[in-house]
């Protein structure tokens, strides 16, 4: 009998590289986006205020589900004074 943790194993192990390194990346950019809201001592609704969007927006964005632009990331680039990405 296989533990939860064994099919939880099989299962990841059988998405696609491309579909894991697109969540892995989500999630990075989720992450930073959260910390460097939190280091400013901004909550979901202050940096919504901030630029402009409605919570539920801030919400999807640092929940890892936020398909972002470049446009988005270059707002959020200027809007913390550092890159959100580097690239290379």
């Amino acid at each position: 009998m296989k533990t939860a943790f064994e099919e939880y194993n099989q299962i990841v192990a059988s998405i696609p590289k491309e579909i894991q390194e697109e969540v892995d990346l989500e999630m990075a950019i989720s992450n930073k986006i959260y910390t460097l809201m939190t280091e400013r001592g901004l909550s979901k609704v202050e940096f919504a205020r901030a630029l402009g969007k409605r919570p539920c927006e801030i919400t999807k964005c640092l929940s890892g589900q936020h398909n972002f632009t470049l446009a988005t990331l270059g707002m959020l680039s200027t809007f913390f004074g550092q890159p959100i990405v580097t690239v290379g």
